[in-house]
C-alpha cells in the first residue's frame, strides 16, 4: 500500500474523542481502489481477539453456505442458557440485522455450530483472516462457542484492513451475494460532509495469568468502510482501556474515528 499520512493529522486524529484513560493502539485509513494509505499509526501488526467484529467474516460464511438467507431469514429464538450479559435485547428474537446491530453472542454461537470448525478454518485461511484458530480455549474443546471472544483467534489491524478491502472489491472468495446480503443486513452511519459508513465493533478483555478476565483493561474495535459518492476507504482502530471506564470500549473506538474522519479525508 502506498504512505500518503500526514503528522498532523496524524496528531489531530488521535487525540480526539478517546478519553485520557485510554490507549489508541492501532488507526489505519486506506483507500479501497488505489490501496493508498492515508494514516497508519500505532501497534497495527499485533495479533488480539477480534471479539465480535468477527460477526462480518462470520456473517459471509454464513450467507455463503445458505445458513443464512437474507437479513431477517432465519430468525433464532433465544434459549435458556444462552449469553444474555447484552441485556434484554439478546433475549429477543434475532436475525441477522439484529444479530449485527446487538451483537448477540448466542446467534454467532448458532452459526458457528452450523459450520463446524473445520469449515470457519477453511474460509478464514481463504479471506486471510488472523490465525485462522478456531480451537478454542485450550484443553476446553469450546472453540465454537468462543474462539473469537478473548481465545484462539487473533487478528491484527492491518489483517483487518485487508480483509476489508477485499471485502468492499468484493474479491473473497464466497459468493457476491453473500457479500452484498452481509452489507444490507449491517447497521449504516451518517458522518460529516456526506459521508456513510458501515462497520463493527467488538469489545473483549485480556486474559490474566490465571486464565481470568481483566475486566480492567478492554479491548474496543472499530472496523468497516466510508463511502461518498464514488470514493470508498476501510478503516480499522483498536484501543484499550488503561483503566475502568465503564461503557463500551468499542463505542468509543467508532466515535473517536467517526468524529476525525471527514476531515482526514477532507485532506486526501
Amino acid at each position: 500500500m502506498r504512505l500518503v499520512l500526514s503528522g498532523f493529522f496524524v496528531s489531530t486524529l488521535l487525540a480526539v474523542a478517546v478519553p485520557a484513560a485510554a490507549s489508541d493502539i492501532c488507526t489505519i485509513v486506506a483507500d479501497a481502489k488505489s490501496g493508498a494509505v492515508f494514516l497508519r499509526e500505532g501497534r497495527c501488526a499485533e495479533r488480539v481477539t477480534p471479539a465480535s467484529t468477527f460477526k462480518l467474516p462470520l456473517s459471509l460464511m454464513a450467507f455463503d453456505a445458505g445458513i443464512l438467507k437474507d437479513e431477517h431469514t432465519p430468525s433464532f429464538s433465544y434459549q435458556k442458557g444462552d449469553p444474555a450479559w447484552g441485556g434484554e435485547a439478546w433475549k429477543q428474537p434475532t436475525d441477522a440485522q439484529r444479530w449485527l446491530k446487538y451483537s448477540v453472542v448466542w446467534f454467532s454461537q448458532r452459526l458457528t455450530q452450523r459450520l463446524g470448525a473445520e469449515t470457519l478454518h477453511r474460509y478464514a485461511q481463504g479471506f486471510g483472516y488472523g490465525n485462522a484458530d478456531f480451537s478454542g480455549d485450550a484443553a476446553k474443546n469450546n472453540g465454537l462457542e468462543r474462539a473469537w471472544i478473548s481465545s484462539s483467534l487473533k487478528i491484527s489491524p492491518d489483517e483487518q484492513v485487508a480483509f476489508l478491502n477485499k471485502f468492499v472489491n468484493r474479491t473473497l472468495p464466497v459468493s457476491r451475494e453473500a457479500m452484498e446480503m452481509t452489507v444490507k443486513a449491517m447497521e449504516r452511519f451518517d458522518l460529516k460532509d456526506g459521508w456513510v459508513a458501515q462497520g463493527k465493533t467488538g469489545m473483549a478483555y485480556p486474559r490474566l495469568a490465571d486464565g481470568s478476565f481483566d475486566r480492567a483493561h478492554p479491548w474496543g474495535w472499530f472496523v468497516g468502510w466510508a463511502q461518498k459518492g464514488g470514493r470508498t476507504v476501510v478503516f480499522a482502530k483498536l484501543v484499550q482501556d488503561e483503566r475502568k471506564l465503564g461503557g463500551s470500549a468499542s463505542a468509543r473506538a467508532r466515535d473517536a474515528l467517526f468524529e476525525a474522519l471527514p476531515a482526514l479525508l477532507a485532506r486526501n
